[in-house]
């Protein structure tokens, strides 16, 4: 049996810290897993630029709250889950994905949790797992299933090499360049087809 893994930021919705990065005035924050591959260390990093402004979940949610999903990324999530089983591996945290999973219809999500103060500041976070996508995609062999993964940053290449298919979408040129292996995608009928093929 057929999962597809697909990753969520960059891939069915705008990447939420460079949303707020806009939203608040904080460039710095534009930073993202396309431009640092260590997780732990971006988000240690974002957390200190939170705290130095006085930022927390509060003001972060209402920016999430203006967010729609990519167009077309209903759609093709829609057809896809008409096709096979589909389970979206992310880095993200619950408190953010909860609104953006609405928009999408609820597909099922595998993601971070973050620890937040009484007064809204975010001092830590969770990690489901260590390695979450990679070792989420491993569980899910262990049962049984055969993965087809997909995503646009570091943090997904390793779930994507795991896969018996793996396709980059809307990735970097340097993500390419450095993992000519991997068919990249910028059209969600492209990578639904590609999905399709690989079933």
């Amino acid at each position: 049996m057929n999962i597809v893994c697909l990753d969520l930021e960059g891939v069915l919705v705008p990447e939420i810290w460079i949303a707020f990065a806009e939203a608040s005035g904080i460039p710095e924050l534009k930073r993202t897993t396309r431009d640092e591959p260590d997780y732990d260390k971006l988000m240690k990093w974002r957390l200190g630029i939170l705290k130095e402004h006085g930022l927390g979940l509060k003001e972060i949610q209402a920016t999430i709250a203006k967010i729609d999903p990519l167009p077309g990324a209903r759609e093709f999530l829609d057809e896809l889950r008409a096709t096979t089983q589909v389970v979206i591996i992310s880095d993200t945290f619950e408190q953010f994905a909860k609104p953006l999973m609405e928009k999408l219809g609820w597909p099922s999500i595998f993601c971070n949790t973050l620890e937040v103060a009484d007064n809204g500041e975010i001092t830590g976070f969770k990690m489901r797992c260590e390695k979450s996508k990679l070792t989420t995609v491993k569980a899910l062999q262990s049962c049984g299933f055969e993965t087809i993964a997909s995503g646009d940053s570091f943090n997904d290449l390793a779930m994507i090499q795991a896969s018996k298919a793996g396709f980059l979408f809307r990735t970097t040129e340097q993500i390419k360049k450095d993992y000519p292996q991997f068919p990249a995608y910028e059209e969600y009928s492209d990578l639904l087809n590609a999905i399709k093929k690989a079933l």
